[in-house]
């Protein structure tokens, strides 16, 4: 690897010293990159600009020297694709070593420089959500955590600390931040985002896409324009209007463009107003282009061309898909495996694609590589992450983020921080024992759990552990395959027909391991008609143990279930989702006829063939342990969490399994009970709460949580994270945020509160804050200026600790209703017991702006209501500002 950097030095040099006229343009670097990038495209084939447009995870082990002699755009080193058969997710490979994965990248730029015709480098790019998803990368807390944090210079710090690991790895595009609006929390990604409001969302977004590209690292914010619809579900479609996407969903977009500097964007994969989001004209060239002035390249998400076809029904075929794309306004098509290129190239060759679109887009590309440096100094050296192996020198910028993000949501009667009389504590649960790091995440480097932090950081105490209740219950499971047979092979005979009642002939016979099967964006295979089809299972079943289990089937109906010929369940009919089990004796090792037989009319097919052999049915006994265990500490401490992330979206925001049923018997034992919420989004609690003491939330709090939580139990750190998001009493309430628009009447239900549990920006401490004296310079403003308000915040209490002080602004009178009122400035400051401190924030006209009914960008002359506070429902300071003309 050396040599090849040594080589690129000396052939710079050599370049440098030799007449222009010998050197072809785009080599030269004394030349603007504008000139390099125009001489370049000149020189390039269609193809050639096809494949700059075509980007997938990969790399060059066991490949044709002549396979990738075209070049690429860029390559998502050792990744496969898995899932269904739309394959939206992707496995990455963070087993290898970052010098291994440095030389990998390095040996693979290599290639392209030297044997593709024109030498062009590839940009490798991967996932750093909340650490680089590498092994040995730090795994910080996650998303939604660091928001928690309400601390840009803490952020930026994380940012700057995960790019240095990424371009330490020759990395030099991170598909992120998430910077989506979480406008419903049983969305299963809001755990990736920054929360539900745009002037957070952006803020956090800046501070950390700017740490990335003052690294020269590409930062390629997502999912273009809103990831979540109707119901918080993960792409659904949306029908939003121009004045809601851009005063909510488009801002932090352009303040990760416009302040932070992010050069690329990625498209999401559900349809704006009926249009694909990469392919919608309006939105890529017309808002983004146009109007922003955007000159970074757009890509898609994996597969989401693609979904003009499987998805949306727009596109009669993935050629007519990619060709709509790349017109409309997309740069670059994100597939997840090399052969989808056969599906996309066609239309860049036969003149069907706009060729002033194609070389408009290959420009972009070419031009982030150009900026990059990539043709003077393709290769990476070793020195850094040869320095970073040894240091590890992140862990306590990872605790201090975990520290920061906790959130103190409930401490009645002050049973927290722990006592000094406390000598024994129980812990209890399995997310205790678990450090579950969340979603896009690399393994970190040692992460410690929550008992391990206890274990460690409270060595004079006892320490008592009990799994109790898990996450997920598994009170059933797939019959796995080694107990199917079907003449002595392992799994079932699948025989499938396009038709739903079962008949004529097969159009494929093969054989299943199991039968577990979701076809929601495919069918079972190319040769089953999409949406109308069937299918017979058959063979043998054979259990491990001897006893009375259940068994059944898992589905969206349409199913029956026959054993030794008799049938046991029958749901032929099309109705909902639905799960029966029915009983039955197994006798160990003895074999049974099985035949399960499924039809599909309308498509979003589930079919599982479940019993409870195998399965976790003693909870109960579990809980009971705990409960034993609980009896012998003097306080308890129970970490429940939830199940989330990428298609895991929530229609129950309660505790999954029997978490709650967990919590209620601890409480019932009379001990103090503290709950600590491990997940990435809002839980109900109407059900447990008034029966614990205390509740914090952490989170996903990374490699370092254990310690962290650990330190605001025993008292060693004052919690002072605040809520991104808003809590709702109950699921009944969604969507439900801060900051909407006057209802016309009130916000309540007859038989339910229309106010939250907790509400945005909520959070606890151990201490108290007084705040006073809000004072403007001046009360009168003309709309041009600006004008800085001020107020004291003195620490009461007997404790240090962090304030998060936020400023909330309500227009009292406007053209156009405007929400009741919107987070505009926030600070944490840190004070010592008896300390006050002065605050200022300053109102200029960007904060007092809004779009009237023209859809212009104006500061409209009137009162304006100014309120600081603790939360969005606890201000605690207010006073009118005047605007006039």
């Amino acid at each position: 690897m050396k040599k090849y950097i040594v080589l690129t030095v000396f052939l710079s040099f050599v370049l440098l010293q030799l007449p222009a006229q010998q050197i072809m343009p785009y080599k030269n670097p004394a030349l603007p990159i504008a000139e390099r990038v125009k001489d370049l495209l000149s020189r390039m084939t269609p193809e050639e600009k096809f494949w700059q447009l075509f980007m997938i995870p990969g790399d060059l082990d066991n490949v044709p020297d002549s396979q990738y002699s075209h070049g690429i755009f860029g390559f998502q080193v050792s990744a496969a694709s898995k899932g269904d058969a739309g394959g939206q997710l992707l496995n990455y490979n963070t087993s290898e070593s970052g010098l291994t994965l440095l030389a990998k990248i390095n040996a693979i730029q290599h290639y392209f420089v030297e044997k593709s015709r024109l030498g062009i480098p590839i940009i490798p790019f991967d996932e750093a959500l909340h650490g680089l998803v590498r092994d040995g990368a730090t795994a910080f807390p996650q998303a939604i955590a660091l928001a928690a944090t309400w601390d840009t210079t803490l952020m930026h710090n994380v940012a700057n600390a995960i790019a240095t690991e990424t371009r330490a790895r020759g990395i030099r595009d991170i598909l992120t931040p998430v910077v989506n609006i979480a406008s419903d929390v049983r969305w299963g990604r809001t755990e990736e985002t920054y929360g539900e409001d745009p002037f957070l969302t952006s803020e956090m977004g800046v501070a950390f896409v700017s740490a990335f590209e003052k690294m020269d690292i590409i930062t390629t914010p997502k999912h273009f324009i809103a990831n979540v619809g109707d119901g918080g579900r993960d792409s659904y479609p949306i029908h939003w209007n121009d004045r809601l996407l851009e005063e909510i969903y488009l801002a932090p977009f352009k303040a990760c463009i416009e302040r932070g500097g992010s050069r690329s964007v990625m498209t999401a994969y559900n349809s704006l107003d009926g249009i694909s989001c990469s392919a919608n004209s309006w939105l890529l060239r017309d808002e983004l282009k146009k109007k922003w002035g955007f000159t970074g390249f757009v890509i898609s998400d994996a597969n989401a061309v693609g979904g003009a076809v499987v998805l949306h029904n727009t596109a009669k075929d993935y050629a007519e898909a990619g060709k709509n794309a790349i017109n409309n306004g997309l740069d670059v098509i994100f597939q997840t495996d090399y052969q989808h290129h056969k599906l996309f190239i066609p239309p860049f060759l036969n003149g069907e694609t706009d060729t002033a679109r194609i070389n408009e887009a290959v420009a972009r590309v070419l031009q982030a590589k150009f900026e990059l440096g990539l043709f003077e100094n393709p290769f990476t050296p070793d020195t850094l992450i040869k320095a970073l192996n040894q240091n590890a020198p992140h862990k306590a910028l990872a605790l201090k983020a975990a520290q920061e993000s906790i959130v103190l949501l409930k401490n009645s009667k002050q049973v927290l921080p722990f006592k000094s009389n406390i000598k024994t504590i129980a812990v209890i649960g399995e997310d205790a024992g678990t450090a579950r790091l969340g979603g896009y995440s690399g393994k970190g480097n040692g992460s410690i759990s929550i008992l391990q932090g206890l274990q460690q950081r409270a060595a004079n105490k006892k320490i008592l552990y009990a799994k109790g209740a898990t996450v997920l219950s598994n009170d059933w499971v797939v019959v796995p395959a080694n107990c199917l047979h079907y003449q002595q092979q392992q799994g079932l005979l699948g025989t499938y027909f396009n038709n739903i009642d079962i008949s004529g002939t097969p159009a494929i016979t093969r054989i299943d391991n199991q039968v577990d099967f979701s076809w929601t964006l495919s069918t079972p295979s190319p040769a089953i008609k999409m949406d109308f089809y069937s299918a017979r299972w058959v063979g043998e079943i054979q259990s491990p143990v001897s006893g009375a289990y259940k068994i059944g089937l898992d589905g969206s109906d349409g199913f029956r279930l026959y054993i030794n010929e008799k049938l046991l369940i029958d749901n032929w009919q099309k109705n909902s989702y639905h799960t029966l089990l029915t009983d039955y004796y197994f006798e160990k090792g003895k074999s049974y006829s099985i035949r399960v037989e499924f039809f599909e009319p309308v498509g979003n097919a589930h079919i599982k063939l479940i019993w409870t052999v195998g399965a976790n049915n003693n909870w109960q006994q579990q809980i009971q342990e705990a409960v034993n265990t609980a009896k012998q500490a003097d306080i308890a401490v129970v970490a429940v969490g939830i199940h989330e992330g990428e298609f895991q979206d929530r229609a129950m925001l309660s505790l999954p399994g029997h978490q709650e049923a967990l919590i209620k018997a601890i409480a019932a034992t009379g001990k103090p009970v503290v709950v600590v919420l491990v997940g990435g989004s809002a839980i109900t609690m109407q059900n447990w709460l008034d029966k614990v003491q205390g509740v914090i939330d952490v989170w996903y709090p990374g490699e370092q949580g254990g310690y962290a939580v650990a330190d605001v139990l025993l008292g060693k750190y004052n919690p002072a994270g605040r809520l991104p998001i808003t809590f709702p009493v109950n699921e009944a309430q969604l969507p439900l945020v801060y900051n909407h628009k006057s209802t016309g009447r009130g916000d309540d239900y007859y038989n339910l509160s229309g106010l939250p549990l907790f509400p945005f920006g909520y959070g606890l401490s151990y201490t108290q804050f007084t705040y006073a004296n809000l004072h403007f310079e001046k009360d009168t403003i003309a709309t041009q200026d600006a004008v800085i308000a001020t107020c004291s915040v003195t620490n009461t209490g007997k404790f240090e600790g962090d304030e998060v002080v936020q400023l909330y602004i309500k227009d009292m009178l406007s053209s156009v209703a405007r929400p009741v009122m919107e987070l505009k400035g926030f600070q944490r400051i840190h004070l010592a017991p008896g300390a006050t401190t002065t605050v200022s924030f300053t109102i200029n006209p960007a904060l007092l702006s809004m779009l009237n009914k023209d859809m212009q960008t104006v500061v409209e002359p009137g009162n304006f209501s100014i309120m600081i506070g603790a939360s969005s429902r606890d201000i605690r300071l207010k006073k009118v500002l005047t605007v006039v003309p």
